[in-house]
């Protein structure tokens, strides 16, 4: 008897398999490299070893200096994450997915090691670099990939864990800082830590190539017989059945309106509104850093020591126990995203992270003043938990799901390399505004997150429901950049009356069946 592939899993428990042997670590390796370091920039052994980094033993004008090297180096990850990503213009596409997720993790490891091993600035510098090129190509291709393996029902709630994996990354590396924080006078208290992710990366190498390929690349290759394979096991059918001929016969009539399939298609409008598409995942993507997260994931440790006069340990404890919320959050979108939809959960967070904002320069500009202090720590928590409701898995999501099949990779791309720009922006400029303008900084945050509110519910369309081809559907019938949300009301509300109409007729088959039953 043949072996059976993937396990020998299907269905619901093939997508579960996905989600924790290749998600999961890959999200966690992002989520822990965003704070990983940040823990580290005041612990005495990394600042001797780099001392040009150094803002906590020094004043003036070498303390400026120290905190603009600190803050560019620290953002190199992020150049590298810009250039990762957009290797999977083309990558993508050529390669398939399995492939870039398995090469983008070795090169990420690779970065990691050489970042451990550093002894010298300009070692740590290249493997920053290196490090970001890798993580920016598996960010950008492993949320595509499982938009594609995954049923429109689940899509939401499968994709969405992005963000708990992320929050989970963000705090094994905060209480990691903290446990080897105590161990003092070695090297071992930064070396350790930044090796650590290996294991995640590691771990996506050892399973990608048992779990299946994307059912839509195989078929935009014409791999249409691997492709049936790949759907019968997700569907839980025979390959030769009507439902997997249906969902071929979908994909292939998706494919036939997408043009000629070239990268450079997403720079066009045409039928599919293209560019439209590509512009809506880029700022959606934009908007998951403007909202300011970074500031906080980055330098939780510092805003706690330096700016709000804790002690080492207690800022530590305290940056640790916050990135506690982001898992928390992820488990609430994922229990709501499905049922609420995409664009409630954004409205809502964006506006309340604005009061976090708006709360945080009040009460931070009280210096001396030990309640305000309390309740800024309170906000910083609130913020963690509401970004990750409504941003941290979500924008991927939204991203992989804005585009068709034939761009997909390239717009994602693109999106994703966008997170990465500003990731860069935020960091390089992070610790000079702390340095500048103090709690004013946060102000500016307040008032971009207002800005995403409007921005969102006048051009941002709900995706609930639709399967990948049916949001093709609503761009098709849309003429202007304000008709997509409009739009897919009317096609959720049709879906409604459907739905409503099939219930009614079957309680009316079943009311024919008892009344003859009873005479």
């Amino acid at each position: 008897m043949a072996r059976k592939p993937y396990f020998g899993l299907q269905g619901n428990a093939l997508l579960r398999a996905a989600i924790m042997l290749v998600v999961c670590p890959t999200f966690t390796c992002y989520g822990y490299n965003m704070s990983v370091a940040g823990g580290l920039l005041t612990l005495s052994a990394f600042n001797h070893q780099f001392p040009r980094m150094d803002t906590i033993n020094t004043t003036g004008v070498e303390q400026k200096d120290n905190s603009q090297i600190q803050g560019t180096v620290i953002a190199l990850y992020t150049v590298g994450g810009i250039f990762g990503a957009l290797s999977c213009v083309y990558l993508g596409d050529l390669l398939g997915r399995r492939k870039v997720i398995f090469f983008t993790n070795l090169i990420s490891i690779i970065g990691a090691i050489l970042m451990a091993t550093s002894f010298q600035f300009s070692q740590f510098i290249v493997s920053r670099l290196v490090l970001g090129l890798g993580t920016g190509g598996y960010i950008a291709t492993v949320p595509v990939w499982q938009s594609e393996i995954s049923p429109a029902d689940k899509r939401g709630s499968n994709v969405v864990t992005d963000g708990i994996f992320m929050g989970v990354g963000v705090t094994l590396a905060l209480w990691l800082d903290l446990a080897f924080y105590f161990v003092q006078g070695s090297s071992v208290s930064w070396r350790f830590p930044l090796v650590f992710q290996v294991i995640f990366s590691g771990t996506v190498m050892a399973f990608i190539y048992f779990l299946p390929e994307s059912p839509r690349w195989l078929i935009m290759t014409g791999q249409i017989d691997p492709a049936r394979s790949v759907l019968a096991a997700l569907l839980e059918a025979e390959p030769d059945s009507a439902t997997v001929t249906d969902s071929i016969e979908t994909i292939e009539a998706s494919l036939s309106l997408c043009g000629s399939g070239k990268w450079t298609d997403m720079f066009t409008n045409g039928k599919q509104r293209l560019f439209h598409r590509t512009y809506i995942a880029a700022t959606g993507q934009m908007f998951q850093q403007i909202c300011g997260v970074n500031l906080i994931t980055f330098y939780a440790t510092n805003i706690f020591e330096q700016y709000l006069g804790m002690d080492p340990v207690r800022a530590r404890v305290l940056a640790a126990a916050m990135g506690l919320m982001q898992p928390c959050g992820g488990f609430l979108a994922f229990f709501t995203i499905d049922r609420l939809g995409r664009r409630p959960l954004m409205l809502w967070s964006a506006g309340a992270m604005a009061i976090c904002m708006a709360g945080l320069a009040g009460t931070t500009s009280q210096k001396h003043n030990t309640g305000a202090l309390v309740v800024a720590v309170i906000f910083l928590f609130a913020f963690q938990l509401i970004f990750t409701i409504g941003f941290a898995g979500m924008t991927f999501l939204y991203a992989a799901e804005m585009a068709p099949l034939q761009i997909r990779a390239a717009a994602n791309a693109v999106s994703t390399s966008t997170v990465w720009a500003f990731t860069f922006l935020l960091a390089q400029v992070t610790p000079i505004g702390f340095a500048t303008i103090e709690y004013r900084y946060y102000i500016i945050f307040a008032v971009l997150n207002a800005i995403i509110v409007p921005s969102i519910y006048f051009f941002f369309p709900e995706t609930k429901g639709f399967s990948l081809e049916e949001i093709d559907a609503i761009f098709e019938q849309s003429n202007s950049i304000l008709d997509p949300p409009r739009i897919a009301r009317a096609m959720q509300l049709a879906q409604s009356r459907k739905i409503l109409s099939k219930e009614d007729g079957l309680a009316a088959d079943q009311n024919a069946v008892k009344e003859t039953m009873n005479c």
